[in-house]
């Protein structure tokens, strides 16, 4: 089935939103860029707010699907699956174009918490932040939601270091952070 116009628009959006930023990124630009009147653009989307907040639920959507099924597809048990986490990070990471986190942008450029694109920013991480805790019980760590937050808090600024390139080897490094941590939770079995 050929992707709607909207469709196309979100993808193609999501694009340049990433690699030049949500306020950088004027009307204009999106129709250059995606080669999308503006015509059709605001018959999908009455303001810049709409695309960008369907741009970031898109890469919610095909994120969460790509990390999870990456995490899950590993015959790994789940205290495994916690460092795998990292490795997956790696691979992104890796990724040609990788620019950093779009969900660690939104918030960034959108620093009122009510406005739609932060808290669809806040929503993606509580998201991958409820697999991390699901995880960690299955492990069966004493403190599941505490040991999940303390790997959210290590593959964030794994990201962040990435993108900022300041660390040879950040997933690697906070894989080994968090392999201290997984140890204190979880008894090894």
């Amino acid at each position: 089935m050929r992707p709607s116009k909207r469709d196309e628009l979100v993808r193609k959006s999501l694009a340049v939103f990433y690699r030049d930023g949500f306020h950088a990124t004027g009307m204009d630009t999106l129709v250059a860029e995606t080669g999308i009147s503006k015509t059709t653009m605001f018959k999908h989307f009455r303001t810049k707010d709409d695309l960008i907040l369907a741009v970031l639920r898109y890469r919610d959507e095909t994120f969460r699907n790509w990390f999870l099924r990456r995490l899950y597809e590993r015959d790994l048990s789940p205290r495994k699956k916690l460092l795998a986490v990292f490795d997956i990070l790696k691979e992104w990471f890796e990724e040609p174009g990788f620019k950093g986190c779009i969900f660690i942008k939104a918030s960034a450029e959108f620093q009122d918490p009510v406005h739609p694109a932060y808290a669809q920013s806040t929503e993606h991480k509580r998201l991958l932040l409820s697999a991390l805790r699901s995880l960690a019980e299955k492990a069966g760590a004493r403190e599941a939601d505490l040991l999940a937050r303390q790997i959210l808090l290590l593959k964030e600024g794994a990201i962040v270091a990435a993108q900022m390139g300041f660390d040879p080897d950040p997933s690697g490094a906070a894989k080994n952070a968090a392999a201290v941590l997984i140890d204190a939770h979880i008894p090894e079995n």
